[in-house]
């Protein structure tokens, strides 16, 4: 329920409004993009795993390769698929108080934390993760305890920019809850 539905006086559309829903819609409609297109990198780990069972079990020739694919892809797919998971509020929340709170109150916490907690703690990270993906880059890091000896670093660059497109969206999240805090409902 709306704070409007609940009596609450529905505030006039203003340019800030309007501005507020077209940044929004523009990131939101980003980070559906890019999960839709990073939702496709489950056929590749599919992939390895049906030709890894395939040659275990039907040839008795298990490859070397498929399980480090398969762990890279899958970590990769988790990572940056959170940002499309924060963008559908699929993320784990604790709801036990939020949800008796009205819809400004859980606006105004939600930019509290966005603030205080959220970006703070992915701009540490970004600036961890991306000094962590360029040492694996330019030393061409490999997986010295595989047979194949695959590179690394880019399922490290998964990290940072896992991170970015969190950030990103983080900022569509903070202006909903500011729309929400101001005007009472969620947009």
């Amino acid at each position: 329920m709306t704070d409007v539905a609940a009596g609450y006086p529905e505030l006039p559309e203003t340019a800030c409004d309007t501005w507020i829903r077209r940044v929004v819609g523009a990131i939101d409609s980003f980070t559906k993009m890019t999960g839709w297109a990073i939702a496709w990198l489950i056929l590749p780990m599919v992939g390895c795993l049906v030709v890894e069972v395939i040659g275990r079990y039907f040839f008795n020739k298990p490859t070397v390769w498929a399980y480090d694919m398969t762990f890279m892809l899958y970590g990769s797919f988790f990572m940056l698929g959170s940002a499309f998971t924060l963008m559908k509020k699929s993320h784990i929340r604790t709801d036990l108080f939020y949800d008796q709170w009205s819809v400004r109150t859980q606006g105004k916490v939600d930019i509290v934390c966005y603030l205080l907690l959220y970006f703070p703690a992915l701009i540490l990270f970004l600036t961890v993760s991306w000094d962590y993906f360029l040492t694996s880059f330019l030393r061409n890091e490999r997986i010295v305890t595989s047979p194949w000896m695959p590179i690394v670093w880019p399922f490290k660059l998964t990290m940072p920019l896992a991170t970015a497109l969190l950030l990103i969206q983080g900022v569509s999240e903070l202006l909903k809850s500011g729309y929400a805090a101001r005007r009472g409902k969620w947009l």
